[in-house]
């Protein structure tokens, strides 16, 4: 009798290179740890087609490719939420990148965008460029007249612009008066509140404590001054509670390809915890150097939204001072102005601002190291502001230094520039 004997073959060994990628370890669940952990992806792995075919990426069920989120990216849009009070959040590569991203998801031919003639110089150049290339017009409007906002609202108006405090020259407006009129009008309002931080005042609850609805339709943040917080990482975001409004944003935020790094991504997560701490000991270094200044005959006018003869003071205290109902911590940032005396021209500012040896000069702010940059205000407003000072303008953030010795370095800069 014959016995047949059946012989499996051994399955051939797969190569080095092939095993270093599809290597079968996993390690285990449940991993936790202070800091969140970093996921890059372009490649998002499905585990079928069907998966493939209905995964959602717009909602947060699911993750679909690496522009449209992952575990580290949600992480941080959640948070940012939790600080500002929004509802949806959406992360781009930098403060104006958000900015851009709201105009070219929101406004089309024929619209019109009215912006605060105080607002943050390149979102004025965005306007002047790209969208007057677009057919869309941009007017400006007197940050503190609620009036002149009213006035100019017109039939093709889409979307309103809002700064508060203003950028360099820091006026605080009536920002509850502002989004009262865009509210009644049906226009859609847009916060630039990297100065505000989500700190000083809550943007969607601009009355609390009052039971009232009265908040802005959505914020952007340049993610890369407080909430970095270390000077090295360029990211926004945009912010709001609507989902309809976050819904144009963010389909309009895919088909512009925009995304962020994983690394830069942890850079803001790890910093986040911090920023309370960090922005009050900007404030109080702040709020110290701008009332020294006062007392300094070089400077015709010092601006600071907490100095009682600051324009628009009366609006910071309002909505930023803490008050009963409020979850915020109130403040005023680390930023101040300075004009100088007419009697200083040009170049004598800029060599009292080459003179200081602990502020550098450097655009940005919210990190460890103050700052300062002098400003040709003539050329950044159609006319002089009535409520400003003649002269050239410096405008300092400061830092994490001891507010004594950039006091000093104040003392001494000015103290060049009298001899």
């Amino acid at each position: 009798m014959s016995m047949s004997m059946s012989t499996t073959k051994p399955q051939p060994k797969p190569g080095v290179a092939t095993s270093l990628i599809h290597h079968a370890y996993v390690p285990p669940a449940e991993f936790s740890a202070p800091q969140p952990g970093v996921f890059k992806a372009s490649t998002v792995i499905f585990p079928n087609v069907a998966a493939m075919r209905h995964r959602e990426w717009k909602d947060k069920s699911g993750y679909t490719y690496g522009l449209h989120g992952t575990p580290t990216t949600f992480i941080l849009e959640e948070r940012l939420c939790a600080l500002e009070g929004g509802l949806q959040c959406l992360l781009v590569p930098s403060g104006l990148a958000a900015i851009a991203t709201v105009a070219l998801s929101l406004l089309k031919t024929g619209d019109e965008v009215l912006m605060p003639d105080n607002a943050y110089g390149p979102n004025k150049t965005l306007s002047d460029g790209e969208l007057t290339h677009f057919g869309i017009t941009t007017r400006l409007y007197d940050a503190m007249d609620p009036a002149d906002l009213a006035a100019k609202i017109s039939d093709k108006t889409r979307l309103v612009w809002l700064e508060a405090a203003g950028s360099v020259t820091l006026e605080f407006p009536d920002l509850p008066a502002l989004v009262r009129i865009c509210q009644q009008k049906g226009v859609t309002s847009a916060l630039d509140n990297t100065w505000g931080a989500g700190l000083a005042f809550d943007a969607f609850d601009l009355e609390p404590g009052t039971g009232a609805t009265l908040g802005v339709d959505l914020t952007i943040h340049a993610l890369t001054k407080y909430p970095s917080g270390g000077g090295d990482v360029l990211m926004g975001s945009i912010i709001t509670r609507d989902p309809g409004l976050h819904l144009r944003l963010k389909l309009g935020h895919m088909r512009l390809g925009l995304g962020v790094g994983g690394n830069d991504t942890e850079a803001v997560l790890r910093s986040l915890p911090s920023i309370a701490l960090r922005y009050r000991a900007h404030d109080a270094t702040a709020r110290q150097l701008a009332t020294w200044c006062t007392g300094r005959d070089e400077f015709a006018q010092v601006l600071h939204p907490a100095l009682a003869d600051s324009p628009g003071h009366a609006h910071w205290q309002a909505l930023c001072q803490p008050a009963a109902g409020s979850t915020r911590e109130g403040g005023a940032a680390g930023l101040f102005s300075v004009i100088f005396h007419p009697r200083y021209n040009t170049a004598q500012v800029d060599a009292f601002c080459d003179a200081l040896q602990l502020f550098k000069i450097g655009y940005s702010w919210g990190g460890p190291i103050s700052l300062v940059v002098p400003y040709e205000l003539g050329s950044m407003r159609p006319s002089w502001p009535a409520h400003l000072a003649q002269g050239t303008l410096v405008r300092f953030s400061a830092g994490l230094e001891s507010a004594a010795d950039l006091q000093a370095d104040l003392a001494q800069a000015l103290q060049r520039l009298s001899a």
